[in-house]
């Protein structure tokens, strides 16, 4: 899974998380990728050799007007463990959906924006769950319990080591509106969750696992199994799960279908549908890529396919680092979700594709694709060692991208990241992680893998990976089972220096292995280049008389200058030098040199060369500002661009705030003021001047052309353009 989040503690770490999120925002890269040719994929007779404790045949029908699936299932459980079983669990994760108390927290923000454009829909369409209707073992009625998201079906008799039983249960789920793992929303069903699943028996504690589905992160952990599916759904639907699909008309009812799908030895089974779904298909060497995608925006196609390369090469980089991916077919969906990614076993789900959208140099999308291995494959229990799959696969992301030739995704967005102030251990359990699973699982635990693969090198570590692999492949891993297999192939050290840096809450990477400071400087200006220009290019037509498009210009090289006032009395210049170490703050961490003027013979003997070749940033009020005072019939024309009066805004009493306009000597550069009107702020307008400035020049906020505030610091009027991304770093 990928969730964007601005949950941060420092400054880098806030550079960082601001980097994850824009991950969507693709880097672009100039080098072709270094991986060796795919390998066929294995057939699905090498896959049956393999036997899956766990059987399912199931029954359903979707009922579309009323978002309800009517289900039945027949699963055959062999007992693998030397315990005698007196009942089965399943998982009914459907019932997460019974409350917003038990419902996972990374939609809300969703469900809250969708809650404002469908007022007439009711707080009980965001519900849904789960009913059982019955249960037999064996053909005969059993007494079973459906509670805290687990359904206990009781056993007459005791099911003993190697002895195999059959469940059968009928259950009902109505599918919540809006953005849930299960979900509908406009023109498509998210299909995760909708069945009872078996859980997994842990022999070591003589007991199953009934851990609910968790609030905030994931709660994955199944064992593979094998799967017959028969779905009835309206005829106009475009249906995806894994597996080889077929359909055939249902003749009792015209106008519907059913789709059929085995799937063997697979973790779960999820379905997507929709009646606007396109479908596209490539097969390359055995393996069979689709993507279901909306046809809602011009060369979408081109960007899909583009997008199936893409998966070729990722898969084809991991078959040869790992181990081969043993299915026929991979398939993506696309859905309305915002700010999250899915893996699921041989599907992944991927929010809208955009215009500006580089399928190369998607890391999110490799990010998921490695879940295959790390979490379809191989597979671990998501609520107590996350680190296992979320680590191991953007370890994965960033080990693709160094191997390709992607100098800001490789290796340096590894030795760069600063996590020294988390103190918890990687090896956390969700619940000990809270809301700080990004930096533990995913920064941390990749930083431990890459000490590792620095410490053996990489023909060892490929060798490890490769072994762990062979080892786990269709089986749940553990820690335990980790560090076993590093001692096997690489030796009792290697062992104990990856069980320190999973179990030390501060572990850090080692000195070594990092960025020294002007490596560290060079990449963050980098990152925050591709950063500013992929924020920016989103939004097409985008008006050049942008606040964040100053910065932008300097981090791709554009001299900039900022030009104090030199006539403000104590009071004024104290809070001008406060806004100035704040805001060349901001701009050294993203590697912006910045000249500042003082003084006005300065001004003076620069303003018609030097000066009008440079962006210019202006600060304090326009009577004490040499720049306004000098350039102001030019401010005044340009100003009438962006819709601004500006002798009107000037006489404003006690009014402050922000504008930008061309440079009226240079139509190639920009001019951004921030002014008040009279001597100084007042102090609470100086208690939130110095945060909107810098807010204002960001790529997370809106994008403004002008904003302006009373006495009081409340914004009064502006005029700005909005950004899709602002909603991923407003506060939870």
């Amino acid at each position: 899974m990928y969730r964007t989040t601005l949950k941060t503690v420092s400054q880098k770490a806030l550079a960082y998380s601001l980097a994850l999120t824009l991950a969507a925002c693709p880097i672009a890269g100039s080098s072709q990728l270094l991986a060796a040719p795919g390998a066929p994929a294995s057939s699905s007779a090498e896959i049956a050799q393999v036997h899956a404790p766990v059987k399912y045949q199931i029954n359903a029908r979707l009922d579309e007007k009323t978002m309800r699936i009517q289900g039945s299932e027949s699963v055959t459980y062999r007992n693998l463990s030397k315990d005698t079983l007196q009942e089965i669990i399943f998982h009914t994760f459907a019932d997460a959906n019974r409350s917003t108390a038990t419902q996972t927290s990374m939609f809300e923000r969703n469900n809250e924006e969708i809650r404002k454009e469908n007022p007439q829909k009711k707080a009980e369409d965001f519900l849904g769950g789960i009913d059982i209707r019955s249960a037999a073992v064996n053909g005969q009625s059993a007494e079973f319990t459906n509670s805290n998201q687990a359904l206990t079906v009781h056993l007459k008799q005791g099911l003993k080591p190697g002895e195999s039983v059959t469940i059968q249960i009928a259950f009902d789920v109505k599918i919540p509106y809006g953005m849930q793992r299960l979900s509908y929303y406009k023109d498509i069903v998210n299909g995760a969750h909708w069945f009872p699943a078996a859980s997994v028996y842990d022999e070591s504690k003589h007991q199953w696992d009934k851990t609910p589905y968790s609030k905030t992160f994931e709660t994955d952990y199944y064992d593979s199994s094998d799967f017959e599916v028969h779905l009835n759904v309206p005829d106009s639907y475009q249906i995806l799960m894994p597996g080889t699909m077929t359909s055939q008309e249902v003749p009792e009812e015209p106008g519907r279908k059913v789709i059929t799908t085995t799937v063997l030895n697979t973790r779960e089974l999820v379905f997507f549908a929709s009646p606007n779904y396109k479908v596209e298909s490539v097969t390359r060497d055995g393996l069979t890529v689709e993507y279901y995608y909306f046809d809602n925006m011009p060369d979408k196609k081109k960007l899909v396919d583009q997008y199936i390369d893409a998966a070729f090469d990722a898969i084809r980089f991991f078959n040869e680092r790992y181990g081969k991916y043993p299915y026929p077919e991979f398939r993506i969906a696309e859905s309305y979700v915002e700010g999250v990614a899915v893996e699921f076993s041989r599907v992944i789900q991927m929010g809208q594709i955009a215009e500006n959208s580089d399928p190369a140099h998607d890391d999110v999308f490799v990010h998921e694709i490695a879940h295959q291995w790390f979490h379809a494959l191989i597979g671990n229990n998501s609520e107590t060692e996350s680190f296992l799959d979320e680590g191991f696969a953007d370890f994965s992301k960033v080990y693709f991208a160094e191997k390709r030739g992607d100098a800001l995704g490789g290796f340096k967005s590894i030795q760069m990241d600063d996590l020294s102030s988390i103190d918890k251990p990687i090896a956390s359990t969700n619940a000990n992680a809270g809301d700080e699973e990004n930096p533990v699982f995913y920064g941390k635990g990749r930083q431990a893998i890459y000490q590792l693969y620095r410490t053996v090198g990489e023909e060892k570590f490929d060798a490890f990976m490769r072994e762990y692999f062979k080892r786990f492949e269709y089986k749940n891993a553990t820690i335990d089972g980790l560090l076993q297999t590093i001692q096997d192939t690489l030796g009792n050290v290697a062992r104990q220096e990856m069980d320190r840096a999973l179990h030390d809450p501060n572990f850090t990477l080692k000195p070594e292995y990092r960025l020294s400071e002007a490596e560290e400087s060079a990449y963050w200006h980098e990152q925050f280049k591709s950063i500013y220009h992929s924020s920016l290019t989103q939004i097409p037509n985008l008006g050049e008389e942008t606040m964040s498009r100053i910065v932008d210009k300097a981090l791709q090289g554009e001299p900039l200058t900022i030009v104090m006032s030199d006539q403000a009395d104590d009071s004024a210049h104290k809070q001008e030098q406060s806004m100035l170490e704040q805001l060349q703050g901001s701009l050294q961490l993203m590697g912006i040199h910045a000249d500042v003027i003082t003084e006005r013979h300065i001004l003076k003997k620069q303003m018609e060369k030097e000066l009008a070749a440079s962006n210019m940033i202006a600060i304090g009020s326009a009577g004490s500002n040499g720049l306004i005072q000098a350039l102001k019939p030019g401010i005044m024309q340009n100003a009438k661009s962006i819709g601004l009066n500006w002798t009107s805004l000037m006489g404003q009493k006690a009014a402050s705030g922000a504008y930008i306009v061309k440079h009226p000597y240079n139509q190639n550069r920009l001019l951004l003021h921030f002014f008040w009107n009279g001597k100084a702020l007042s102090k609470p307008a100086m208690k939130v001047f110095p945060a909107k400035m810098l807010n204002a020049l960001s790529f997370s906020t809106d994008y403004y052309q002008y904003y302006v505030m009373n006495a009081s610091g409340k914004i009064t009027s502006d005029r700005k353009t909005t950004n899709p991304l602002a909603q991923f770093f407003a506060q939870e």
